[in-house]
């Protein structure tokens, strides 16, 4: 008698055989239904991992034929061992062979915030010791884990090379619906962050208590969560948000939320008014992105030519993008992300700037003028200057 087991690679019980005519068939005529039909425009596979590449591949060129504008992405890993190898499945590192199709970039979230693997370890963004080697991994993904000059490979976290031949294939975030929300991990991992901001609080100092409406703790952790979706909405990636981040967003700790009440997953929509400039701040990063072509490149030959890493400490990141990037109306724009707790001097190509973001404040008007080759950046913030 042969004992026969379901392949787990879902983490679910079993998983689907893509490979096999019918199922793959199966697929393919369903996403061609859901956009027939529904009018959907993009599709996000879970564990896309335990699919297999070929299928991946006549999944895209099947919606091509309809709509090339469908955009296509998913998780490049399973969630357990699968039934086919894998080389033969949409893993991130097979993402090469998968053209058109994006990957989360794990590397970046886990960079910015800490491991999936330890709620309480944290990231490049409040660990003053760890920060020389997550730096590299924040970088990749703010080139779009290209291959860039200025990129070390061996350095980051789980790619040891470029997964994306394209930007448009990598898929910058720090949180998502099935791991704990940015708020919930910033106040797991960084709990020694200040309830008053070093400078310019963003809290109504009436809110000023130990727990925050919603749970959420005010101050530094505000300070660090603008710091980080700066970096995901500036990088040469793809952005994904996770619905409520700009609200401050809490599931008071709960991972997977799927089968929780909505206590938890609902979004506290009073926010708005508690945090105003959280929510401007969201408005004014997404607003920047879409205005402004230079961060959103989409050529790996582009990202190359035009963005340029300038040397910074561990605590600080920066980059230039130059020359009129992408055919943006800014010649020269620089961001720095500063997360130090106290304020940095970042030296840069000497000109006259007009800053646009400073101390969690955008406008694309101008905030005001810098003169010279060296700039004081506010802790654990973000400033974007350009010419």
């Amino acid at each position: 008698m042969v004992n026969v087991q379901y392949s787990n690679g879902s983490g679910c019980g079993n998983e689907t055989a893509s490979e096999r005519p019918m199922m793959r068939r199966f697929m393919i005529e369903s996403v061609k239904y859901w956009v027939n039909e529904y009018h959907v425009d993009g599709f996000r596979f879970d564990l896309m991992g335990v699919h297999d590449i070929e299928t991946m591949n006549q999944i895209r060129a099947a919606l091509d034929e309809i709509d090339p504008r469908i955009f296509v992405y998913g998780e490049g890993w399973s969630a357990g061992a699968c039934a086919l190898p894998n080389d033969l499945l949409g893993m991130k590192a097979n993402i090469p062979q998968m053209p058109r199709i994006a990957a989360f970039s794990d590397d970046m979230r886990d960079a910015l915030r800490g491991p999936f693997s330890d709620d309480t370890k944290p990231g490049w963004l409040a660990d003053p010791a760890g920060q020389a080697q997550l730096k590299e991994s924040l970088k990749a993904g703010i080139a779009g884990m290209i291959e860039h000059p200025q990129v070390d490979y061996s350095q980051v976290n789980y790619s040891d090379a470029p997964y994306a031949i394209e930007p448009t294939q990598m898929m910058a975030y720090v949180s998502c619906h099935d791991d704990m929300c940015l708020v919930d991990r910033l106040k797991a991992s960084a709990p020694q962050a200040p309830l008053s901001s070093p400078v310019g609080d963003t809290i109504d100092p009436s809110q000023k208590t130990d727990e925050a409406p919603s749970g959420v703790v005010g101050g530094g952790i505000i300070r660090l969560d603008l710091l980080a979706q700066t970096a995901v909405m500036t990088s040469q990636g793809v952005p994904f948000m996770l619905a409520g981040e700009e609200l401050l967003r809490t599931k008071q700790g709960v991972h997977n939320s799927f089968e929780s009440p909505d206590s938890i997953n609902q979004i506290d929509w009073q926010n708005k008014e508690r945090y105003p400039q959280v929510f401007a701040y969201y408005r004014d990063l997404i607003a920047l992105r879409q205005h402004h072509p230079a961060f959103r490149l989409g050529k790996a030959d582009l990202v190359r030519q035009h963005l340029e890493f300038l040397d910074t400490d561990d605590a600080v990141v920066a980059y230039r993008l130059k020359d009129n990037a992408g055919g943006d109306p800014w010649k020269n724009i620089i961001v720095i992300l500063n997360a130090a707790t106290e304020a940095q001097m970042v030296t840069i190509p000497e000109g006259d700037y007009t800053v646009v973001c400073c101390d969690q404040q955008i406008s694309e008007q101008g905030l005001g003028q810098v003169r010279g080759d060296h700039v004081l950046v506010d802790p654990q913030s973000a400033l974007i200057i350009y010419k």
